[in-house]
């Protein structure tokens, strides 16, 4: 019972003490947010998430890590990773998922991009990145979809990235959003990988379901199909189901 944070904690218990666990997790939506449980339709009332947590059919899910820490939901970094570390509990508790865009509008307007490299298998990308997104699952912060084609069973990590830009190409970004899987895009860039590498010239903040962490050199792997956890029969997060 809790949050994604809460989540990531159990997960990450489970995984530390076997990486193809038979114990199914159930979840109980009691965080702030409930980025996860919402994403893949799990009832936010408190009797009908137990009662399928009892009676649902468990399905293994993938679980990605960074840097060997494992997350759930999303990895956030840069401008999404500070929003979520600057927002006052307080004001989440008041303001619920809601209090995230706030903190938002007044992180953007002092945000730094983070020059670096990312390296997959199929390809090497520089630049300077503002806001990066790992999804397992597709929302964050409060429920905005940041990567919207992922899949909780199909093997990849859904990356979503938006490179340093001007004020005057803002326009272009809010298209290339819209149209977020063109290759050809200028500063919007998505990408479905198992496993890819990423090197900052300084410590990037990144959330993994919400729990802060900093590097300067992050490994991203996948471990596919390893955790049962019970889902209602139809979430959008399964494929086929």
């Amino acid at each position: 019972g809790g949050g994604d944070g809460t989540i990531n904690e159990v997960v990450n218990g489970i995984l530390a003490a076997h990486t193809k666990p038979k114990m199914a997790v159930g979840v109980l939506p009691l965080g702030t947010a409930n980025d996860f449980a919402r994403g893949c339709g799990i009832p936010l009332d408190p009797y009908e998430a137990l009662k399928l947590a009892t009676e649902g059919e468990p399905v293994h899910i993938d679980i990605p890590s960074a840097n060997g820490v494992y997350f759930a939901n999303v990895a956030s970094g840069g401008f999404g990773a500070e929003v979520t570390v600057g927002t006052n509990p307080q004001l989440k508790k008041a303001m619920g998922g809601g209090a995230y865009a706030l903190t938002g509008i007044v992180t953007a307007a002092k945000m730094e991009p983070y020059s670096g490299k990312v390296t997959s298998a199929d390809e090497i990308a520089e630049g300077a990145i503002i806001v990066l997104a790992v999804g397992n699952a597709r929302q964050a912060g409060g429920g905005f979809q940041v990567t919207r084609n992922a899949y909780l069973d199909d093997g990849l990590m859904d990356v979503m990235a938006i490179t340093d830009f001007q004020t005057k190409d803002l326009g272009l970004v809010v298209q290339e959003l819209q149209d977020f899987t063109n290759m050809d895009n200028q500063f919007v860039h998505y990408r479905q990988v198992p496993a890819f590498e990423i090197e900052v010239s300084s410590k990037l903040p990144i959330n993994l379901d919400g729990e802060p962490h900093s590097w300067d050199h992050i490994k991203f792997e996948i471990l596919p199909k390893c955790l049962p956890v019970v889902l209602p029969d139809n979430c959008p997060l399964v494929k086929g189901s």
